[in-house]
């Protein structure tokens, strides 16, 4: 598979009420198709968020915008651009990265998480330096993460609650 250089399309999900903040890395192809975040059927990310805020899990895009706003979660990536091969974070290579101060700047926002290794990597790296707030990790809730099981998932992502 080639790299491809891909620029991330779609806006992050938050607004003046946000109080936490999750990070992905950059959008898989699934989620690019579909032009918003966890789009693949079989990434877990839209079920953890529902059982964890008691809710049914979203189905549209706008169903899935009210159940972060109504839990004041923010959803972004690090990652504005991006050489890639097709989904794989492990390939992921001259990174330019979103303007997460702004969104933090203009929320109440004070705990950041990033779903899965390469998010918190890549945050590190590019971003904490800018906003000063840590980042704590989190499991991926992607398919590609099937050994943590959906009670795993659930049982660390609550530290989003809290």
């Amino acid at each position: 598979m080639e790299y491809t250089h891909v620029v991330h399309e779609f806006a992050p999900v938050y607004d003046a009420d946000s109080t936490v903040l999750i990070l992905g890395s950059f959008p898989s192809v699934k989620s690019r198709e579909q032009q918003f975040y966890y789009g693949h059927p079989r990434n877990r990310f839209w079920k953890v968020i529902a059982e964890l805020c008691n809710e049914p899990a979203p189905e549209s895009i706008a169903d899935k915008k009210v159940l972060l706003h109504r839990h004041h979660i923010a959803l972004w990536d690090v990652i504005a651009e991006c050489d890639i091969k097709g989904s794989s974070d492990s390939s992921i290579r001259n990174v330019i990265p979103n303007d997460i101060p702004k969104i933090i700047a203009l929320s109440s926002i004070t705990a950041v998480y990033a779903n899965g290794r390469k998010a918190y990597d890549l945050y590190q790296k590019y971003v904490y330096d800018n906003t000063g707030l840590s980042i704590a990790l989190l499991p991926s809730t992607s398919p590609a993460n099937a050994a943590c099981s959906f009670t795993q998932l659930l049982n660390t992502w609550n530290r989003i609650l809290n």
